[in-house]
C-alpha cells in the first residue's frame, strides 16, 4: 500500500530525517515504487513538489531533505498504484482551491466501488488522473463547498462534524485512511491498512507521534526554523508507520483527529456496531 507522512508544528521546521525514511519505502526494489509528493504550507497556498519517478532513487528528495522549504504543516505521500497509471496526474497529494485557500489531500488504500458511489458525487470538481484517491478527494471538496465562503473557514466542529461523515462513507467502500488539511488545520484519519507482518487488511492504518523539542535536541524534525534555534516547539508527526523507535501512538479504528501547532485539538471516533 501506499504510505503516508504529515507535519504540524508550533513553529516552522523542515521534514528531514522523516522524509528521508518516508523514500526508502519508495525504493526501486521496496513496495511503494510509483511516485510521491509533499506539500508544504506557506500561508494559505503550497509549496507542492511531485513526481511519477521512485521516491527511493530521487534527487529532488534528497535536495528537499536539506533545501526545503521550512513549513509548520506538511502531507506528503508515496505511492504503490492500484488504480491508474503511473504518470503525474495520478500522483498525490492532490491540491484545490477553496474559499481562498489551498486545500491537500493524500489517501492510503483501494476503494472499489467509489465511481457508482451515490456518496462519492464530486459536483463541480473533477479528477485530473484515474486515481480513486483523487476522486474521494473531489467528493470531499464537493461536500466542503457547502460550508466554506472567502470570509473565513468553517468553524472546527462544523469541518469535524463534515470530515467524520465523509470518513464513514470511506470506509463502507475499502481502506481509508487519508491526511487532509486546509491551512488551518491537519485532518488525519486511520483506518485499516495492509500490514507486513501478518498480510491482512486490519488496523492500525496510521500513527502519530508528538515531540516536544527544545535547542539542542538531536531530532532532525525539531530546530526552529527562522528562530535561530532559539525558541521550544512542539512537533506532531503522522505516519502509515512508525518512522523511528519511539512511542508512536497507533490511530484507533475510525478515529479522525485534528492537528494545529503541533497539538490535538479535537477528536472523533467511529461507534462500531
Amino acid at each position: 500500500m501506499c504510505e503516508l507522512l504529515a507535519l504540524s508544528s508550533s513553529r516552522p521546521a523542515r521534514l528531514t530525517f522523516s522524509l528521508h525514511t518516508l523514500a526508502s519505502h519508495g525504493a526501486i526494489d521496496g513496495t511503494s515504487p510509483d511516485g510521491w509528493g509533499v506539500a508544504f504550507y506557506q500561508g494559505e497556498d503550497v509549496a507542492l513538489f511531485r513526481d511519477a519517478a521512485p521516491a527511493g532513487d530521487s534527487a529532488l528528495v534528497r535536495y528537499l531533505e536539506t533545501g526545503g522549504p521550512s513549513t509548520p504543516l506538511a502531507i506528503s505521500h508515496i505511492r504503490r498504484a492500484t488504480q491508474g497509471v503511473v504518470t503525474l496526474a495520478n500522483t498525490q497529494p492532490f491540491v484545490r482551491e477553496l474559499g481562498g485557500r489551498t486545500h491537500v489531500f493524500a489517501h492510503n488504500g483501494h476503494l472499489p466501488g467509489i465511481w457508482d458511489s451515490a456518496a462519492m458525487t464530486t459536483g463541480r470538481y473533477r479528477p485530473v488522473g484515474q486515481t480513486d484517491s483523487e476522486r474521494a478527494f473531489c467528493a470531499l471538496m464537493a461536500r466542503l463547498g457547502t460550508l466554506w465562503d472567502a470570509a473565513s473557514p468553517p468553524t472546527l466542529p462544523a469541518r469535524l462534524s463534515l470530515l467524520a461523515a465523509f470518513a464513514a462513507d470511506m470506509r463502507a467502500l475499502g481502506p481509508a485512511n487519508f491526511l487532509y488539511a486546509d491551512s488551518d488545520t491537519l485532518f488525519a484519519h486511520g483506518h485499516r491498512r495492509i500490514h507486513r507482518e501478518s498480510g491482512r487488511i486490519e488496523p492500525p492504518g496510521l500513527w502519530m507521534l508528538q515531540r516536544h523539542c527544545k535547542p539542542g535536541d538531536p531530532f532532525p524534525d525539531c530546530p526552529a526554523i527562522g528562530m535561530n534555534g532559539a525558541a521550544p516547539q512542539t512537533v506532531m508527526l503522522v505516519a502509515s508507520v512508525p518512522l523511528t523507535d519511539e512511542a508512536w501512538r497507533p490511530l484507533a479504528e475510525g478515529e479522525l483527529v485534528a492537528i494545529r501547532a503541533g497539538e490535538v485539538v479535537a477528536t472523533s471516533l467511529a461507534v462500531r456496531a
